[in-house]
């Protein structure tokens, strides 16, 4: 069965079984009902190969991201998944860590795998290419990782999420990190915290450097000093979460608050804390970032920073749509973080007297 056979059937020309099929002109109603009917008796699809040719669109989309085992990833891809759908699209995944291993070299296999998965979208004559953590969150990214997307994005359109490459004017959209930061920090402050630590991130990614703008910004506005040996670097995981308090809970002075870079690091705080036999919130105090699912189920709920992941991800598909059909959007597109306050945060005990 071939369209063909479909106008012959419903005695219309092919152009107007076409413009039900795409949805791409207004077709009398019941007209466009006969076809249906026609089609669903048939179980009639189109090829989608043919349709590429003639439209010059395959309706698949590239979508590349790092470790899909971290939440909020996933939460990011519903998004874009449930928009895309509705707009007609299909997708490839591309995961670009297979492990929660942190080091240098990881990160270079990651990369690596970019540049191939970028290559094959290509192949794949994709109509359009979403980018979000890896090369996109460096800090200082090697010129040639800049130039590969670069040259990808004058093929089909390339979205950046939540990170961008410098000296280019690749359209992305992205999350406030800095002003995420300071709502976090203001919270704890406004609540009588004197002694905030924080703990996370990658010293040579953006995000990081943003969310440390961000901590430092509110501390300056409240006239709070930050203390070196409390801002520890160098991970995004459970695993390190519970190093990282373990090592503040062990100092001689100890923060009464820890403003955590993503919410598994805050996990890994609050298992840090519970083994050390320190209260939450009680005793310490803990906010995360990003909102994951597993936020709102820790005992105690996790008040963390929301950045509105779902509706980053809606976004993209809308913009990527745009951008697919040649019409105009803008370069930046900024979401706002906002404070989800949950069970994590309280005032600080009152100072013990001498």
């Amino acid at each position: 069965m071939t369209v063909y056979d479909i106008a012959r059937e419903a005695n219309v020309s092919v152009a107007t079984v076409s413009r039900v099929l795409n949805n791409t002109a207004p077709v009398k109603k019941e007209t466009r009902d006969r076809i249906v009917a026609l089609i669903n008796k048939h179980q009639f699809q189109p090829n989608a190969l043919a349709r590429s040719l003639t439209r010059k669109e395959t309706g698949m989309i590239g979508f590349i991201l790092p470790d899909i085992t971290n939440p909020f990833f996933p939460e990011v891809l519903a998004g874009f998944d449930h928009e895309a759908r509705k707009l007609g699209y299909t997708y490839f995944l591309c995961d670009t860590i297979s492990t929660n291993e942190e080091n240098d070299r990881l990160y270079d296999r990651q990369y690596e795998r970019e540049s191939q998965y970028l290559s094959l979208l290509m192949e794949k004559q994709v109509d359009g290419i979403v980018m979000i953590g890896g090369r996109v969150d460096l800090a200082k990214p090697d010129g040639a990782l800049v130039q590969e997307v670069e040259e990808a994005s004058k093929r089909v359109p390339v979205l950046l999420l939540n990170g961008s490459l410098p000296r280019t004017n690749l359209n992305r959209i992205a999350a406030d990190q800095k002003f995420g930061a300071q709502l976090a920090v203001q919270h704890l402050i406004e609540l009588g915290h004197r002694d905030i630590g924080v703990i996370g991130g990658f010293n040579h990614m953006t995000n990081t450097l943003q969310r440390l703008q961000g901590f430092r910004a509110a501390m300056k506005e409240a006239s709070l000093d930050v203390r070196k040996e409390w801002v520890l670097t160098g991970g995004f995981s459970v695993e390190k979460g519970q190093e990282f308090t373990a090592k503040l809970l062990n100092m001689k002075r100890r923060p009464s608050a820890i403003f955590c870079m993503n919410d598994l690091m805050a996990i890994g705080a609050l298992k840090a804390a519970h083994r050390a036999g320190v209260n939450v919130p009680g005793e310490l105090s803990l906010v995360g970032y990003d909102d994951i699912p597993q936020a709102s189920h820790s005992i105690p709920e996790l008040t963390t920073i929301s950045l509105n992941s779902h509706e980053i991800g809606r976004q993209a598909a809308q913009t990527l749509d745009k951008m697919i059909a040649d019409r105009k959007v803008p370069q930046h597109q900024t979401v706002v973080p906002r404070l989800v306050a949950r069970e994590t945060t309280a005032p600080p005990r009152p100072a013990s007297p001498e």
